[in-house]
């Protein structure tokens, strides 16, 4: 190994101890705060219905677990390969459905745990995205093949029956959204690894069994650099979290009349984040309806007043885990104190540390600062090393440089 080799290898090796010894130090401080529910593997997605939480893990598995207490009250296995999305289907029973990189879709009876159906090779690299139109019986799913499939949903008792496809992508497509306009048709936005966002209009031809939908082009967005992380649809408005440190929110361009607020926008507005934005969570999308916008970056937790569209403010910043976090969704927690039902808005977040946290909407807006390490705090005045890395550290760093 070359001597610019090994001094590469070195910078690479410390800055990887340093960020490791950042988070043991950081999982110290926060290792109580969020009421933290340990889990055994990583959350790839969730899912939150009543007081249950509905995880998509690494480890092949769907769980359902009680908010409150953490117990697990179900788990389906069956996937062979890490669970990356899960999505609700209600017609007149709650059904499951959850893609994986194994390739397939499965759905599930949430009533029985009954696995009802399994469609073998989906998609012909990993299942990274499932979103439901209920009211069209239909399924989309977007993979790594590049390829955004549609499902029809009539009958689940039997591997499901493709009703079309779109495929101009040229990367994985991570993210998807849209809404039904009517019983045929429905508009639907697509997002890949590049930061290409492309908007579709989805039409259901006429007396076909089963069903077919044909996609049209509508439009697209390039207002990101790359990587859609997620990616949201509403008010006329669209919102995308993505991994070039922005969440931007960017006017629909299928509405012709659009909102006031949204009309307010003349083109997409980037708040930007020092890290890659992972997940985020419009208030105003929700029963809440407040004018608030959450957004994750690494292990921190944002919320922005978006009372003006043009200029949201940064209300607050708090560190919520110690990993990068996954997800964020809105929980209404239901507690009954001397016989009478409250209920508060508060978030739940999952991360890479294995654990989903919980937290009071209300003292997000307003955090208390996080205790203290206990050791003590450099100052100014205090030397600084050329490597934080203890001699011991630095003499075992040498040493397995010297193997190679």
């Amino acid at each position: 190994m070359s001597e610019p080799e090994k001094s590469s290898n070195y910078i690479v090796a410390e800055a990887q101890l340093l960020a490791e010894r950042a988070r043991r130090d950081k999982a110290a401080v926060l290792k109580d705060i969020g009421e933290p529910i340990e889990l055994p593997g990583k959350a790839l997605a969730i899912e939150v219905q009543g007081n249950s939480a509905w995880i998509a893990e690494n480890t092949t598995v769907v769980k359902k677990l009680d908010l409150e207490s953490g117990k697990v009250l179900q788990i389906y296995k069956g996937h062979t390969a890490p669970v990356t999305c899960i999505a609700f289907y209600n017609p007149d029973r709650k059904l499951l459905i959850s893609g994986s990189w194994d390739k397939t879709i499965r759905v599930w009876d949430t009533k029985t745990k009954v696995l009802l159906s399994t469609t073998p090779d989906a998609h012909s690299d990993f299942v990274k995205t499932v979103v439901v139109l209920p009211s069209l019986n239909l399924l989309l799913s977007g993979g790594s093949d590049k390829i955004v499939r549609f499902w029809d949903l009539t009958d689940v008792t039997k591997p499901l029956q493709n009703a079309g496809s779109i495929s101009s992508h040229t990367r994985p497509v991570e993210c998807i959204a849209g809404y039904a306009i009517s019983d045929t048709s429905a508009v639907i936005y697509t997002a890949d690894t590049m930061g290409v966002i492309r908007v579709w209009n989805l039409q259901k031809e006429p007396e076909t069994t089963p069903p077919l939908w044909r996609a049209t082009a509508r439009g697209e967005l390039n207002h990101h650099r790359t990587r859609i992380n997620e990616l949201l649809v509403g008010k006329d408005l669209v919102w995308t979290a993505s991994a070039d440190e922005t969440v931007q929110i960017h006017p629909a361009i299928e509405v012709e009349n659009l909102s006031e607020d949204a009309a307010a926008l003349k083109g997409p507005k980037a708040i930007t984040h020092p890290v890659a934005a992972r997940a985020l969570l419009p208030l105003t999308l929700t029963e809440l309806g407040e004018p608030y916008l959450l957004t994750v970056a690494g292990d921190v937790l944002r919320v922005y007043d978006i009372s003006s569209l043009s200029d949201p403010e940064l209300l607050s910043s708090t560190d919520i885990h110690w990993h990068d976090v996954t997800a964020i969704r809105l929980w209404y927690r239901t507690t009954v104190k001397e016989d009478v039902k409250h209920t508060e808005p508060w978030i739940v977040t999952t991360s890479l540390d294995q654990t989903i946290r919980k937290w009071r909407l209300t003292e997000l807006l307003n955090p208390t600062p996080p205790p203290a390490p206990e050791e003590k705090k450099k100052t100014e005045l205090e030397p600084i090393r050329e490597s934080d890395l203890t001699e011991e550290e630095e003499r075992e760093l040498a040493e397995l440089l010297d193997e190679d």
